[in-house]
């Protein structure tokens, strides 16, 4: 019988990967060099994990000294992880957690708006995205176009901040991105929310809403995902530093 011909080149890069791959038993698999590979890093989400396996997962990143972001936090996941770590930034409206040592620089702000209070928690949980990730969040709340008057103090601000893009965050009909996206030369970031009346259902018309700005200039996250809308800001400000790096090493 003819033998089978080894494929060392992907034996190669099974054992590439195993050197930044940590198996918690057979729970999961930590990527520790995501962040340094695509600059993005693989946050926990809490939602739907065990408090056991929860601890072990993070345990994990701890034990290879890298801070760690957990989101979508249950309270009774939230006092445990108080009793556990001591240093532990908790943000109870944002149900996240960022646990161990930043110690990121800082390379740029964002501005987070929301048209309505009931938007805060969102807009929280991407305010300490942004902070984990290296970026200063300015906040700007319950500003929706309910009461439009409340958004040109703001943007004005935002403007002389030199932030590098305004997240925007709103229920009901999803307003909010496209009017300020008609206003200012930054980009917006919208973030439908499941926040609204009957025929919101569950965030879809503002998805809708955001998807069909008349404004351009608008990129749309998920329903309630503020982590990634706060990923997408720096993934901007992350290059634009590259950028600036590169022209400075030619002058």
């Amino acid at each position: 019988m003819k033998k089978l011909k080894r494929n060392t080149k992907m034996d190669n890069i099974i054992e590439a990967i195993k050197t930044f791959i940590k198996e918690i038993e057979t729970i999961a698999k930590l990527d520790l060099d995501r962040f340094e590979r695509i600059g993005k890093p693989e946050a926990i989400l809490a939602e739907c994990k065990e408090n056991e396996d929860l601890i072990k997962i993070i345990d994990g990143y701890l034990s290879d000294g890298k801070a760690v972001l957990v989101t979508r936090l249950r309270e009774d996941q939230i006092r445990l992880l108080k009793d556990k770590y001591d240093e532990i930034r908790i943000n109870d409206k944002a149900k996240t957690a960022i646990i161990g040592k930043l110690d990121r620089e800082v390379i740029g702000k964002v501005a987070i708006f929301t048209a309505g209070t009931s938007d805060i928690a969102v807009a929280e949980e991407a305010s300490e995205t942004a902070i984990f990730l290296g970026l200063e969040p300015l906040k700007f709340y319950d500003i929706g176009i309910a009461g439009i008057h409340r958004l040109f103090e703001p943007l004005k601000k935002a403007i002389d901040e030199s932030v590098i893009a305004i997240i925007a965050i709103a229920g009901m009909e999803g307003a909010l991105p496209s009017v300020i996206a008609s206003m200012v030369d930054i980009p917006v970031i919208a973030v439908p929310t499941s926040v609204g009346y009957g025929t919101s259902f569950s965030g879809l018309t503002a998805l809708f809403s955001m998807l069909q700005s008349c404004s351009s200039g608008v990129a749309v996250v998920n329903i309630d995902n503020g982590f990634g809308a706060a990923v997408f800001s720096y993934l901007i400000a992350r290059n634009l530093r590259k950028i600036l790096n590169k022209a400075k090493e030619k002058d």
